[in-house]
């Protein structure tokens, strides 16, 4: 019961849908993941919270890397691309930049990372992962939108304008 309740409850919170990559071997990885968060700003850094039993865990570890790029409203064909596919068939060339070397990231995302793995911690079900930022990638400022997932769907922030 408490279980079904926790689920209810969580979905209740807007996440910021990204997009967790690396590489095995030399194909790319991933998944989408909202348990994502900034940590320190010394070293600048994030924490990414990744189910053990998803696909790209072990190579996210083994690779030592990972590629962290935020969704736009405009992105959101990527976490379609992410449920239907498997595998490396996740990734559109037009979409990704694979030559980066270190971890496969989004074009015209609005933040782009590549992290280098800094520590893991047991999260019970999930590991939670410390990133140590080594690269930082920004869009356009008018692009800068966040694709959101609330109450088991994909939504898209409005901008409050204040009328005082």
């Amino acid at each position: 019961m408490l279980d079904i309740q926790f689920r209810e409850a969580m979905g209740r919170f807007a996440g910021a849908v990204n997009a967790i990559t690396t590489f095995e071997g030399d194909q790319p990885v991933g998944l989408i993941a909202t348990a994502v968060c900034s940590l320190s700003a010394e070293p600048p850094s994030v924490i990414v919270c990744v189910n053990k039993s998803a696909s790209a865990h072990n190579a996210m570890l083994n690779n030592g890397y990972f590629g962290l790029s935020l969704l736009s409203p405009a992105q959101s064909h990527v976490v379609s691309r992410f449920t239907k596919q498997k595998g490396s068939e996740r990734f559109a060339a037009e979409d990704w930049d694979l030559e980066g070397g270190k971890a496969p990231v989004l074009w015209n995302a609005p933040v782009g990372m590549i992290c280098k793995i800094g520590n893991c911690f047991d999260g019970f079900s999930h590991t939670i992962i410390v990133g140590i930022i080594e690269s930082i990638s920004l869009c356009d400022p008018e692009l800068n939108q966040c694709l959101l997932w609330k109450g088991r769907g994909l939504h898209q922030a409005v901008e409050y304008v204040s009328t005082h």
